[in-house]
């Protein structure tokens, strides 16, 4: 869930894509070994700044691969929690002992907060002490670990730590790898940077596809302890994948002091600030959108879920979003973008904007769906495929552009630091639906969001987001940060 655009850096629809951009595995042929400029290669072996290409870096394959595998391994985990917290959920004894509805959900969302909480400690460890290399590679253990317990115990206990170790290795992860493929690229490739953010972004959505069609069907056909466990191979196999890469990538060293000082500088701290209120603002869109994965399955269950041919299972729904994104983004890079040029600049914090706008469509749509079902009705499946529509759109405009946009405002020694407070903004987001969620406990809070009322609730919510993000983007001042080359 993160990705491309800053105003500054060419669109991919203003120059057609060479095979070397998009053919092959990407880079492959760029290996530096292969290339004639001289890079500096420190005693440990590995480059520590991008090579001076105007083509794809050489490492970004490997990256590619491994965060299809990794986005895999998590979202097929996620697809089935709460359905896994409300079916399959036993004690100590094996006896069952499921959660109610607001009460899986909240615990989603908390789950989910602390997954996006953590990328903040990944990064003070990587920009301080380890690298993003090291602390990719260290903490995607922990990860596998987290895969493993969930898989062996589906008590709450087992539950418990499995979610705390994923929401620790997983999220310590985050800012680190998506700031690694920045790394990768200095001036003269800086063009294709949003191209490599995109497939980037296909790839993550690629895995959660896939994942989000499998581990449904493995938990209602074979049980939660393969379900689990399948995602944990994945996760294994994301590790290798970005180990074998290891001498393909450059590392660019931890700022340890110079980053504390860069960090602490009024240079830093005004960097962070400018960017963290634009991420309050974010936080909104991010506390509709991973509803997709708690109340919109729980909404399907009330539906007709036999759709293109097929019976869909209520959280199999959520792999249209995945599959939507690797459609749509061309079709917003190769014709919406080029096409709103015509009238208007297309920046990125305009793309932002009206990706707002169009995310409160998506729970209009789910208020319609449950005015239907409290009617009595079964609503098709469609319509709700209709809102992932509209959910996704407004994904491309907000996530996307958020991610490179963050990368290319933070100063040189801050891209993982700030890439965290980023993935902040989904930690505060999911909290906050963790606690209205929380609150339904109470008669009077239950009673006040209940049936479409929900939804309205949240739609109100984004709209008034919306329209207070106009001025704030309005004045916002962009400045730029790329890595230097090796010459």
């Amino acid at each position: 869930m993160l990705d491309v655009a800053s105003g500054a850096l060419p669109n991919p629809a203003e120059r057609p894509a060479s095979s070397r951009e998009m053919g092959e595995p990407v880079g492959m042929s760029e290996a530096p070994e292969n290339r004639s400029e001289s890079v500096d290669v420190p005693p440990s072996g590995y480059r520590t700044a991008p090579l001076a290409i105007e083509g794809m870096p050489p490492g970004i394959s490997y990256i590619i691969g491994n965060e299809a595998a990794e986005r895999f391994s998590f979202y097929g985990m996620k697809a089935i929690l709460v359905v896994f917290m409300t079916k399959y959920l036993t004690d100590s004894s094996g006896e069952l002992t499921v959660m109610s509805e607001s009460d899986a959900s909240a615990a989603v969302h908390l789950f989910t907060s602390a997954v996006y909480f953590t990328p903040l400690l990944g990064a003070l460890l990587s920009e301080i002490v380890l690298g993003k290399y090291r602390t990719i590679i260290g903490l995607s253990v922990v990860y596998c670990l987290g895969h493993l317990t969930l898989a062996i115990d589906n008590t709450q206990f087992g539950m418990a730590m499995g979610l705390g170790l994923i929401a620790a290795g997983s999220g310590g992860i985050k800012p680190c790898v998506s700031a690694h493929v920045g790394d990768q690229f200095g001036a003269p490739n800086a063009h294709l940077l949003e191209r490599a953010f995109s497939w980037f972004y296909i790839a993550i959505n690629v895995g959660a596809a896939v994942s989000m069609i499998l581990t449904p069907w493995l938990l209602a056909h074979v049980g939660p302890h393969v379900a689990f466990g399948v995602p944990g191979a994945l996760m294994l196999i994301a590790t290798v994948v970005f180990w074998l890469g290891r001498d393909r990538f450059a590392h660019v060293p931890p700022g340890g002091k110079a980053f504390l000082r860069e960090a602490l500088s009024p240079e830093g701290l005004r960097a962070l600030g400018r960017l963290s209120i634009l991420y309050v603002f974010v936080a909104m869109f991010w506390a509709l959108f991973d509803q997709t994965g708690t109340r919109w399955v729980l909404q399907a269950e009330h539906m007709d879920r036999h759709f293109l041919g097929i019976e869909w299972l209520p959280s199999q729904m959520q792999a249209v979003n995945p599959v939507l994104i690797v459609l749509l983004v061309p079709i917003f890079s190769f014709g919406v973008y080029p096409a709103l040029r015509r009238f208007f600049p297309v920046t990125p914090l305009r793309k932002i904007s009206l990706g707002f706008f169009i995310t409160v469509g998506a729970f209009l749509i789910a208020a319609q769906l449950q005015v239907w079902i409290d009617a009595g009705q079964t609503p098709s499946i469609g319509w709700q495929f209709l809102g992932y529509v509209v959910l996704t759109s407004a994904e491309v405009l907000v996530s996307i552009t958020c991610l490179e946009f963050s990368y290319t405002q933070a100063p040189r020694n801050m891209k993982s630091l700030v890439m965290a407070a980023f993935l902040m903004s989904v930690s505060i987001g999911n909290l906050f639906t963790a606690g209205v969620n929380l609150a339904m406990k109470r008669p009077d809070v239950a009673s006040a969001l209940q049936g479409a009322n929900y939804y309205l609730f949240f739609a109100g919510l984004m709209f008034a987001t919306a329209l207070l993000f106009v001025p704030v983007a309005r004045r916002f001042k962009e400045r730029e940060h790329l890595q230097p080359t090796n010459s």
